[in-house]
């Protein structure tokens, strides 16, 4: 998929409601903020999991414990105890702990994996999610050019293709 085609043309892109955005035919659907439409799509959002054999407060305590795992279990146990996915984010982000060796290759299917699961969870979201039908999905982060689209739109927005890539999975499993 290009780019474009992820991002759509963000200068002729005009506000029709709240999170979403027209891009040619096609509506772009942008999430960020918890507290924004479709919130819900955000690794901060308040959605357990239970993966590993444990409970996570959010999707993001997951990932960011799983950047230690197997090389420093009271890290991630800590990482996973916090509060708030502020604060899980924080200590993942800051740690002086080296991230695993595999760290780099492994993160996108960590980020599958707890998406798929916060999503077979949850039938709340998971029907907000089914109700996008087939329109891109987009994290509308300005500081994250990897997981999201960036501050000038060009990112990779690795997030937005993961919540399609379940979508997608959800979709076909409620159909047969």
């Amino acid at each position: 998929m290009l780019q474009s085609e992820i991002l759509g043309d963000y200068s002729n892109a005009g506000i029709i409601e709240d999170g979403l955005k027209l891009a040619g035919e096609r509506m772009t659907i942008f999430f960020y903020k918890v507290t924004d439409p479709y919130g819900c799509f955000s690794n901060f959002s308040l959605h357990s999991v239970h993966l590993q054999g444990h409970d996570w407060p959010t999707s993001e305590h997951f990932y960011q414990a799983q950047k230690y795992r197997d090389v420093d279990q009271a890290l991630c146990d800590r990482i996973r105890q916090t509060p708030t996915p502020e604060e899980a984010a924080a200590l993942g982000r800051g740690s002086q702990v080296p991230l695993r060796p595999d760290w780099e290759k492994i993160k996108p299917k960590i980020m599958y994996e707890v998406v798929r699961e916060k999503f077979s969870t949850h039938a709340d979201i998971r029907a907000i999610l089914l109700a996008t039908g087939e329109e891109l999905i987009v994290e509308d982060s300005p500081r994250d050019a990897y997981w999201g689209c960036g501050l000038d739109g060009t990112g990779q927005n690795q997030l937005g293709k993961v919540l399609m890539q379940v979508r997608q999975e959800l979709r076909a499993k409620t159909a047969t």
